[in-house]
């Protein structure tokens, strides 16, 4: 099992982890060395129990607070997905309701192509005459 030396508030750590797990500890253990350093910082010196209690603490609650943003745009996506549905089946019914723009469309193109046909007929002759 792979052991990592972590830093936090001017303290060392010597922490075992699973193969592969090592990057995710070291970068859990510099976002509680950054909690324990602000907390230095503001209050001084305090015991290492307390600075990790108070850092796990101020992590948890930034976790909290993205928790909670996470479920207000869950929420709001939800919302916006079931007004796309309501759009696209007001889109569908607009679509089937509105008239076409050439309701004999397929006989229209077929008297074109009859059109076009007569005419290269008509300049073959006139290049025979």
């Amino acid at each position: 099992m792979p052991e990592v030396n972590v830093t936090i508030g001017s303290r060392s750590f010597a922490l075992a982890c699973n193969e592969g797990e090592e990057p995710h500890l070291e970068a859990a253990a510099k976002l509680l060395s950054a909690e324990a350093d602000t907390l230095q910082a503001q209050i001084g010196r305090v015991t290492e129990a307390r600075m990790l209690l108070m850092s796990g603490l101020m992590l948890a609650d930034k976790i909290k607070e993205l928790e909670w943003e996470a479920r207000a745009a869950s929420e709001r996506v939800k919302e916006l997905e079931g007004q796309l549905r309501a759009a696209e089946v007001r889109n569908a019914a607009l679509a089937s309701a509105a008239p076409k723009a050439f309701p004999n469309e397929d006989v229209l193109m077929r008297s074109y192509e009859d059109a076009v046909l007569r005419l290269e007929e008509l300049a073959d002759e006139i290049e025979r005459a």
